[in-house]
């Protein structure tokens, strides 16, 4: 499907591709839409496996909580596709109309891991409500957010993601040696489980390098279906919560009630900025790749108003923030088909997904040591991406200052967090996150510090 763009007469026109407006002939349609779902699918439930085994009821726990787990994989699927018909069909303001995958983000992971650390289920009512309300105040954004652009340039940007790739590479290297249950046990950093972990990392660079179209788009998950199968042999896979699991659930709201939790609030609301200002980037590289053209101020704020209620209604019931995401910007460059049908079609697909609790039940048998390897590819890319970022500055030295500066800390506070024990529980959680501490400083410097420090 990589040279989708060269056989227009099968899909339309040159003019028809570039229009958001139009649909393609639905025996192509299909295949495309549940092509961009494939792009993003290990991405997208990877958070919540990451939160649920941070709090203490995912992978190994034996905890009575499990079925948790499959709930926040389900609701993960279910209101990515619900985010994503926000932003392709459009309701009032919100959305752009355009072709945008939500899903739930990486970014977010730094104030979750360690708000949620040990807590169990328990946990969950602070953290969704947080969701909620920093989803409304995401949604509020909307309204200026062009305003905002001016106070993170590539130098800041690129820190950010860097500090979030940083902040979730332990996270990977934990995931591949056996994870949480296994530390401090003989079983942790074992060849039994770093070998599924290699192969899903081998297997991704091979298919990512060496094949070409959809293949190589959905690198990560054949990576992980090879490392699921070597699992699978080496007898580390159990189905023992797929036949427990309902062939169809709701979701339910406000599942784990409400708790007003300062710190992930205030961190909820702090990358609820961040996010926005991705999904600019993400708005304007679509409208770029696509059509040719440049987004237009009515896309960005529909945009953003969309970004802030898919996570706002997935709070609610029991999912984490959702984002747009920018590998599918990647793909829409790639086929050169610029219909926001064609997402329509893979956000249903994702809504079914979500809907049939058996689909995360199926997701929670990959073993933790597989889903390290995938994460270990998958959070690199992460701070790849803020490096690439970073390549656009002009190193002098005001902003070398600046980057030493705010990486150091934010670094420093996440390595040691010891160093603030005396500060009040939610300001540790906010600050050893290293990501906060990193970008407040970066935009403050950057804002204060005169251009002409040379």
């Amino acid at each position: 499907m990589a040279d989708i763009a060269t056989h227009g007469s099968a899909l339309g026109t040159p003019e028809q591709l570039r229009d958001p407006d139009y649909t393609p002939p639905l025996a192509n349609a299909i295949p495309l839409g549940i092509q961009h779902v494939l792009a993003m699918f290990a991405s997208n439930v990877t958070p919540a496996i990451i939160v649920a085994g941070a709090a203490g009821f995912g992978f190994g726990s034996n905890s009575a909580d499990f079925p948790s787990m499959i709930y926040m994989i389900q609701m993960s699927m279910l209101f990515a596709g619900i985010a994503t018909l926000f932003q392709s069909i459009g309701l009032g303001p919100v959305g752009a109309r355009l072709p945008i995958v939500q899903g739930t983000s990486f970014a977010f992971l730094p104030i979750m891991i360690p708000a949620v650390a040990g807590q169990g289920v328990a946990g969950m009512a602070g953290l969704m409500t947080g969701v909620f309300i920093g989803g409304i105040f995401h949604f509020c954004l909307g309204t200026f957010i062009g305003r905002l652009r001016f106070a993170l340039p590539p130098l800041v940007t690129g820190l950010i993601v860097l500090m979030i790739g940083l902040s979730l590479i332990r996270v990977g290297i934990q995931y591949a040696a056996g994870g949480v249950p296994k530390m401090g046990t003989e079983g942790f950093g074992t060849l039994a489980m770093w070998t599924p972990a290699l192969v899903v990392v081998v297997v991704t660079l091979a298919v990512k390098f060496f094949t070409r179209g959809l293949v190589s788009v959905s690198a990560v998950l054949i990576g992980l279906v090879a490392g699921y199968v070597v699992a699978l042999l080496m007898g580390q896979v159990s189905f023992g919560n797929v036949g427990n699991a309902a062939v169809f659930a709701p979701p339910l709201p406000f599942r784990w009630g409400l708790e007003f939790n300062v710190a992930i609030i205030v961190g909820m609301i702090f990358m609820a900025v961040i996010s926005a200002i991705e999904t600019v980037g993400d708005v304007s590289g679509i409208c770029k790749g696509g059509a040719g053209r440049e987004a237009t101020d009515r896309e960005i704020a529909g945009a953003t108003y969309a970004d802030g209620l898919g996570t706002a209604v997935a709070g609610i019931f029991g999912g984490l923030p959702n984002t747009s995401f920018s590998q599918n910007v990647g793909l829409i460059s790639m086929t050169g088909v610029m219909s926001r049908h064609v997402v329509t079609i893979g956000g249903i697909f994702l809504i079914l997904c979500g809907l049939i609790p058996k689909v995360g039940a199926v997701v929670s048998t990959v073993p933790i040591n597989v889903l390290g390897g995938g994460v270990i590819v998958m959070f690199g890319m992460v701070a790849a991406a803020g490096v690439n970022m970073l390549s656009e500055v002009v190193w002098n030295r005001r902003n070398m200052v600046i980057f030493a500066v705010s990486l150091s800390v934010g670094l420093g506070l996440q390595l040691e967090p010891s160093a603030l024990q005396h500060l009040p529980g939610w300001l540790q959680i906010l600050l050893t996150s290293g990501l906060l501490p990193a970008a407040g400083l970066s935009i403050a410097l950057n804002l204060l510090l005169p251009e002409d420090l040379d």
